[in-house]
């Protein structure tokens, strides 16, 4: 672990490679923040100050504990911090998981330097603006106001983490037509990334596994 002292806020690296926690740090530094790096996740749980305002980038795969079973287990540690989860095997079912236990983000390696500076940022942002944080459910179910019936229903469907052939099936419709309505999805809602459409489909109460068994039995007829 290294410490830092610089005023803009403290962000803890997490992640087993050195050279991804040497990297991280000579970034993060080199516009304002401080930096603390960990090699695991047991030391940073244990030793991390949660007095002190962070913001975590977090890897998914590391030995012994990984970002997951951290991120779980963080509030009952009383670290209380944003976190963005870094992988380089990231896929769909991954990225639903890691949100809907909380993540900020989810990106992938290797990094865009300017997406992941903007992720840290947002993570500072959303520690100093809790009210904005309540407000976020209304914004984010006018904003599926935009979207048609079929389009919010394959929202749905990929906030609970399912394949496009499995959406296509309990739909009644073709993997294709999916692959559609998820393009148009991104355009309305002007996101230019799937964990953008995923914290806005979580916010309005979307990804429900249970609503979805009971809505989607099998396969239905509808608009292809």
């Amino acid at each position: 672990m290294s410490d830092g002292t610089i005023g803009k806020g403290t962000v803890h690296v997490v992640d087993d490679e050195d050279a991804i926690r040497r990297s991280l740090d000579f970034l993060l530094r080199s516009v304002g923040y401080a930096v603390q790096r960990w090699s695991d996740g047991h030391t940073f749980l244990k030793d991390a100050d949660r007095s002190v305002r962070a913001c975590v980038l977090l890897d998914v795969r590391m030995p012994g504990i990984d970002g997951l079973e951290v991120l779980e287990r963080m509030t009952g540690e009383g670290l209380d911090f944003p976190v963005v989860m870094l992988t380089g095997h990231g896929d769909i079912a991954l990225a639903v998981r890691a949100m809907k236990m909380g993540a900020l983000d989810f990106l992938e390696k290797p990094f865009d330097r300017e997406r992941l500076l903007e992720s840290v940022s947002h993570g500072f942002r959303r520690l100093s603006d809790r009210e904005a944080q309540l407000e976020r459910a209304e914004w984010a179910r006018a904003q599926l106001g935009k979207l048609t019936e079929r389009e919010r229903e394959v929202l749905d469907g990929l906030a609970c983490g399912y394949p496009n052939k499995t959406i296509a099936y309990d739909l009644g419709i073709s993997p294709r037509t999916v692959e559609v309505y998820r393009a148009n999805v991104m355009v309305k809602l002007e996101v230019g990334n799937f964990p953008d459409a995923l914290r806005i489909a979580f916010a309005a109460g979307l990804g429900s596994e249970p609503d979805w068994r009971t809505n989607h039995e099998g396969p239905k007829s509808g608009p292809r």
